[in-house]
This record gives structure tokens, sequence and C-alpha cells, in this order.
């Protein structure tokens, strides 16, 4: 059993018999003994008393206690003398040595049945160094039983638990005396002495043990202990017999030390030759680079350090030339057994710069591993390169190994070992061990190079196709994030917009392309820019997702016919948009096969707006439905791939919960939104692309926005003029007014003459521009064309063109509406009315 001390046998506590004192020198049977009476006179003296202070009985019989103190201290003795008794409780007094000399001495007082004289009392004395001594000795043994980390346990001569101190109950739950007169193999069932040369039973040797008296030391035995049985431990073990004064056998003392973990490192320095394996498995560069640390540090080395050619991370071949030059190459890794990595002079990413002569340049230049027991500090490199001497001085650096990086015949780069905290300095097998690791790490280095410079080619077309940067405009605030795939995963199909639409009016989309590599990346493309192609011509969500699907099941059935047999060709998508309107502060959102947006309140809980799910895109026959949303002042639309949620743990559930914490505070500048999205929701290397797109929607002020009701009659468009004529005169636009009453006057009289009523004039004050919309109630759409000569009509709306900045016609269900934009000087926009 793991247990402690059994030097705690020997005690006894205060209050046993007499004879029983454990030594105490004040112990009655121990201590010598004065009797005094009621005056404080010596009555008796016993020949203790005379080896302890040199007087013979004859010379303090009848004298008075008090001749033999020191003052100052006779004033309180007497005091103490004459008192009252408290059992067990010494005092330090000064006594005078019969040769002079002054002596402390720790007294006890005891009184005893009064005489026929009076009083008397007992007096207890000891060398006050001698029981200072033995209490310390107390405190030791009491110590080893209740603080001391060592397990003690004491088994009887029937090889039975009698004993056992605090250290050793920590692995025994309840109380210690249900395991009183077990045997060990009862205690810990299935244990296992890990060495051929003891028996394979504690028991047995424990029996040995008490027979010959021989000890055993050191002894690894492997376990479940009853306190943690779910994790196996390994200890260290001692075992000595007790006996008694006589020799007679008492028992088995076992001494227990955990070394689990010891045990375990002893195992990982087997396996480092197998480690080799372990190193590679991703692709990633980088990743396989620090698995080459981690393995090296602190198992091999106390610091390692990985430099590779800057042609190697750059993704080109390494030639014979470069491998020749030590200033372009840069420090990918460094790992230390600190974690303020003492010994580094470069950090990561930056070039590093090893002299000529060095080991590293040796290494490099000759491909061979470059191997220093003893390193010599006043070397001629060292003394070139005094930052490094310095550090190296310092930490007491004593042995430096060098090994190459080479693969298919060509030098990457060079990992330096180095070691000062462990003792032993590196040996042949260190170098014939690191040098296997090193030709694996090289081999799998180079294999995530190549597959590194395939997956930047196809991440620089995915992020060519993605927005570089997103529309400014004061009617919708946005920000994001764009996290590509890890290295296995590879390039995705994710992506994001914010699109300016007629009327001040914002669209908001993200998607996703299932499947990853090129071909999601250019699928991804080709489905953005019908996005904007289709959001341009003014269509509503549900009719945009319609023509969205269509093109999808097209390029599905291109890639089925160009390749039947790749799984790779199939293309699906999903997609989210959604339309916000200023005016009336509400968002319309149709959704296919993509998780709802996420509308965040500064007052309410996360609500996840109801959006008819509508099928992925390339299902086709089933419709996509579309749902109105109104957007409160100060909320955050969020915006999502799945990727988002199904990150960390793949639990949907348990994403949405993490996402309603990120969004919460969302007064919160959209920048720092994002920052806590991506920290609470993704890990350092998401298996799967992740869009994600929060959108902080402002309504337009009522004072922005004029709208008219007009009667549908020729004498409407004289009103109409009048009205623009007023307003943009209120808001200081007045060089505006001739370009915009004639707009108006165009866009009324073509309904006029061409739709049905009634009819309704808007302007609004955006951000950059001014807008006029004129709405009425038919379907018919009109046409830019140039006027024959001969032509009365038709040059309205080629006037309109060619004074505004763009114009269009936008349909509803009750009609439709036909707008016009007109860019507002720069100053007068600062001047704007808000």
């Amino acid at each position: 059993m793991r247990l402690g001390v059994g030097w705690g046998v020997m005690t006894t506590p205060s209050n046993g018999p007499a004879g029983a004192d454990g030594g105490d020198p004040l112990r009655l049977t121990r201590a010598a003994n004065v009797m005094l009476d009621g005056m404080g006179l010596v009555t008796g003296w016993s020949p203790e008393a005379e080896r302890l202070l040199g007087y013979r009985s004859g010379e303090v019989i009848s004298h008075s206690i008090e001749t033999l103190m020191m003052q100052p201290d006779g004033a309180g003795v007497a005091a103490w003398l004459t008192g009252p008794e408290y059992p067990h409780q010494s005092r330090v007094i000064t006594l005078r040595h019969r040769s002079g000399r002054l002596m402390p001495v720790a007294a006890v007082r005891r009184r005893l049945p009064d005489t026929a004289a009076g009083p008397m009392l007992l007096l207890l004395l000891a060398d006050a160094v001698h029981v200072r001594d033995w209490q310390l000795r107390q405190a030791m043994l009491h110590g080893i039983i209740t603080q001391s980390p060592v397990a003690l346990t004491i088994y009887g001569p029937d090889l039975r638990v009698a004993w056992a101190n605090a250290a050793a109950r920590l692995e025994l739950p309840g109380t210690f005396a249900q395991y009183v007169g077990r045997r060990e193999n009862e205690l810990y069932p299935g244990s296992q002495v890990l060495s051929s040369q003891y028996p394979a039973s504690v028991t047995q040797l424990m029996s040995r043990v008490l027979d010959s008296g021989q000890t055993v030391v050191g002894l690894h035995y492997r376990g479940r202990p009853p306190a943690d049985p779910s994790r196996e431990h390994v200890w260290s073990l001692s075992y000595y017999r007790l006996q008694d004064a006589q020799g007679k056998p008492l028992g088995v003392c076992e001494e227990s030390v955990d070394v689990t973990d010891l045990h375990h490192a002893q195992q990982r320095l087997a396996l480092l030759n197998e480690a080799s394996a372990l190193i590679g498995s991703t692709l990633d560069l980088s990743r396989t680079i620090e698995e080459l640390a981690e393995v090296l540090v602190p198992r091999v080395a106390d610091f390692t350090a990985v430099d590779l050619l800057g042609d190697v991370l750059a993704g080109r071949e390494p030639d014979a030339r470069s491998a020749e030059r030590t200033d372009g190459m840069c420090r990918v890794v460094h790992r230390s057994v600190r974690e303020d990595l003492p010994e580094a002079v470069v950090t990561p990413g930056h070039t590093v710069d090893y002299r000529e002569g060095s080991p590293q340049w040796q290494c490099l230049a000759g491909g061979q591993p470059v191997l220093t027991t003893v390193l010599d500090l006043s070397s001629p490199w060292l003394l070139q390169d005094p930052v490094r001497s310095a550090r190296m001085r310092t930490l007491g650096i004593h042995s430096h190994l060098v090994v190459p990086l080479r693969a298919r015949g060509v030098t990457m780069g060079v990992a330096t070992l180095m070691r000062w905290r462990t003792p032993d300095p590196f040996a042949a097998e260190d170098l014939l061990l690191v040098e296997e690791l090193a030709a694996r790490a090289a081999l799998c280095i180079d294999n995530a190079r190549r597959y590194t410079r395939e997956h930047q080619s196809a991440l620089t077309l995915q992020r060519s196709l993605l927005p570089h940067e997103l529309p400014t405009n004061t009617v919708v605030e946005a920000a994001y994030r764009y996290l590509p795939a890890d290295a296995e995963a590879g390039v995705g199909g994710d992506w994001f917009d914010v699109l300016p639409l007629a009327s001040a009016r914002v669209g908001l989309v993200v998607g996703d392309v299932v499947g990853h590599g090129l071909r999601a990346a250019a699928t991804m493309g080709r489905l953005r820019t019908a996005v904007h192609t289709l959001a341009d011509l003014d269509l509503p969500p549900d009719e945009l997702l319609a023509h969205l699907d269509d093109l999808v099941s097209r390029l599905a059935a291109e890639a089925d016919a160009a390749h039947p047999c790749d799984v790779e060709g199939v293309v699906g998508a999903s997609c989210l948009y959604g339309i916000y309107d200023p005016v009336t502060q509400r968002a319309t959102f149709a959704r296919a096969g993509h998780p709802p947006p996420a509308l965040a309140h500064p007052d309410k809980p996360l609500q996840f707006p109801d959006i008819p799910a509508g099928p992925p895109l390339g299902i086709g026959a089933l419709p996509f439905e579309s749902a109105e949303v109104d957007i409160p002042d100060g909320a955050v639309l969020a915006l999502y791939t799945d990727g988002l949620l199904t990150a960390s743990d793949g639990d949907t559930d348990a994403g949405l919960e993490r996402l309603g914490f990120a969004l919460a505070h969302p007064d919160r500048p959209l920048q720092e939104i994002c920052d806590t999205m991506e920290r609470i929701l993704l890990p350092d290397r998401p298996p799967d692309d992740v869009a994600f797109l929060v959108a902080r929607p402002h309504a337009l002020p009522a004072e922005n926005v004029a709208s008219w009701d007009l009667p549908f009659e020729p004498t409407a468009v004289a009103r109409a003029r009048e009205l623009t004529r007023d307003r943009l005169t209120r808001w200081q636009l007045e060089e505006l007014a001739f370009q915009a009453e004639l707009i108006v006057s165009e866009l009324l009289t073509n309904a006029i003459r061409h739709a049905r009523g009634p009819i309704a004039l808007r302007l609004i004050r955006a951000q950059d521009r001014l807008i006029c919309s004129v709405c009425d109630h038919s379907s018919t759409s009109p046409h830019l064309r140039r006027a024959k000569v001969v032509e009365e009509g038709g040059r309205g709306l080629f006037l309109v063109a060619q004074f505004a900045l763009r114009w269009g016609t936008r349909y509803a269900g009750d009609g439709k509406t036909i707008w016009a934009e007109l860019p507002v000087p720069c100053l007068q926009a600062e001047g704007s009315v808000q």
C-alpha cells in the first residue's frame, strides 16, 4: 500500500502513564525532582537534580529555591510557584549551576497533597536545550505522520495493515478503520510489480523482508488506488523490518512515492523512435514543424529552434545555391522548457543570420549534422555573435546539436537543439535519434510545402472573388469575417455581400457552396456575380433565389455531363438574401437551405426571425417564400454560414447558445462583435470555411423623406415641381432644383400618360444623393429609346438618363416604382439635414 511514517508509534499521548513517556525529559521518571514546601524551601533533592545543577542535597536542603534563581526572573518565578497549577505547562527559568555558570532549565510544577507541615510542591527540571531537541524530534515525527508527502504504511507480523500516515490515507477513501486488517492485494487488486527480480506479489516480498530483515529500495509498482480507480498509478516502494529493543519483529514498514509522471516520461523516451510516425499528422507546414519541436522538447533537448530557407516558406523549390546561404533563413518555430523562451534570439517569422563557421552554417553547407558535446563559449563563431554568446553564458548552455532537414536530396533548413537544464550532454545515441526524427520531419515538411503552394493558389483565387471592402453606407453599417478552413479541408465556397440598391435600400447576402477546392471557389464566384446582376434588377428576395436556383441547376447539369463519375463535380449551395428599407425600417428575407439570420435587440433576448426554410439551391421544383422583419433602432443583424455554429464541436444547439452570448450588448462596435464571435465560436483551425456578416441598420430621419399622393391628372405635374422645389430649398439643395424638377416632371408625365392611378411622389435625401421616385398602379415597363426628329414625344426617359446617375424600375404586387438618383455636391452633403 502507498501510505506514511511508522516512527510515530514511538510517541505517547501526554496524558499517558508514567514510564511510557516517549523520551520526554520532563517526565517524572526522567526529570530532576525538587521538593518545595509552601515557603519555597527545598525539602527534597533527587540524584537527577544533583547531576543537572551540580549541588549535593545537603547544600540546598532547607534553602530557598530563589537562592538558585537569577534576577529579574525571581519575581516572576515566585508568582509562578505560588500561582494556580496548570498540568503539563512548562516554563524556562534560569538557575545558577554549582560551577557558577547560568543554565536555562525547563521546569514543570506539580502540587502535592498538603502535609501537616503545610503545602508541598514538586518541581520537574530538565536541561532546556535537551527539551528543545526532544520537542523538535517530536515535531518532526508529527510532521512525518501528518504532513510528509512520503506515504508510510505499517503492516503487522501477519502482513495486514496496522497503521498509515496522512499521506497514505489520501489514497484510501472513507474512514481508515475499514482498511485495518486487510492485506495489500485486497486494497490493490490486479496490481503488478514492475521488476522481474522481485516476487510478483508484494505480500510475498514483505514476508521475505520480515523473515530476513533485508531492506528493499526503489521497487516500481503499478496499480489503481481506491481513491482514484480510473487512473493507473506507478509508485516507487521501499520496505524494511520494524523490531523492538530486543530485536523481535513487529512488522514491515512501507515507504511509497508516487512516480507516475516520471514513469510516463521514461515511457515517452522509450517511444522516441516511434515519434517520427506522429510527425506530419497534417499537411500544414507550420503545424508539422511544431510537431517536431514538441517531440524534441523537453524529451531530448531543453530548447530547439527550426529555421527554414525563404524559398521553402514561399512554396518554391529550394536549390543548392539557396541551401548554401544562411542570410535568407527564417525562424519558423522555437520551443523551450521555459515559457519565457530565454534562449531565443530571434522571434518566429523573422530572418535569422548565422555567422560563417557556426554549426548552423556548417550543417547547411555540408548537409551533415554537427554535434558539440561540450560547448566552448570562446569559439570564434560565438565571439562574433555577442548576443547569442551572452544568452548561452547566462543560461549555462553546455551542449549543442544541429541537424539538417533534408528531403529528396535538398536541404530545406536546420534544427538546433541545446541543453542547459539537463545536466547530461548530447551523446551519439541522441544524435542518431534526432537524425531519424529530422529525416521524417523533412519529408513531411516538403509534402506540406507542396500542398501549401497549391492551397495558397486556391485561396488566392477565392479571396480575389470575395469583396475586398464593403461599400460605405450610412444606412447600413457592416463588418465581416471570412476564415478559410484548415489546410486539410481545403478552400471552400462561402461568400457574403452588401449591395447598395435603389431608393437607399441595401441588400445583404451570405451563401455557401457545397464542397471544397478550386471548383467550389469558382462556383462561388459565379453565384456571387449572379446575385449582383439579379439584385441590380430590383428583384425581391424570393424571386432572386428562384433565378439563382435555376442557375445552380444548370451548373450542376454541366458538371455532371463533363464529369459523370466525379463526386467533386456535384454542385449545390445555400443562400440567405435580404433587403433592408431604411424608410420603413423593415427587412425582407428569403433563404435557400441556409440558417436564418440572428437579430440582436438592445433590450430583448436574441431573436431568430421565422423565415420560411426553402430548399438548397439546385434542388428545383419547390418555391421560395419571403418574410418581413422589423428592425428596431440599435439592433444588429448577423448573417452567417453553418460552419460558424458547428465549428467547435458539431453541436448546432450549443453553437446557437454561444452565438447569443457573442451578440449580447449590440451597442458595441461591430468589429468588436466580430472579434467576440470569432473568439467564442471558432477554434484556431476551423474544419470548414466560415463567413459571417454583422450589420447595424439605420433608419433614415423622417425629415430626409418626403412623400405626396398626387391626383391622376396633368395638373399634378406642376404641383409636383412646386413641391420638389420647396423641399430642396428646405434641404439646402437649390442647385439641384432644375434637374430634380425635370426628372419629376418626366416621370409623372410618363405615369399619367401610360399607367394607372393613383400616383405618388417621393423624395429621399440619402448620404450623397437625392432619390426621386414615382409610384403608380401599372405593371407596364418603360423603355429608354432615342426619339426621331418628327416625333413629339419619347424624349422623357432619355433626358432622365442624361441627368441622373442611374435610374430604374422596381415592381411590387400592386404596381411599380420608377426612380432616379441625382448626385449631391460634396460641400452640401457635409451640411445635409440629419
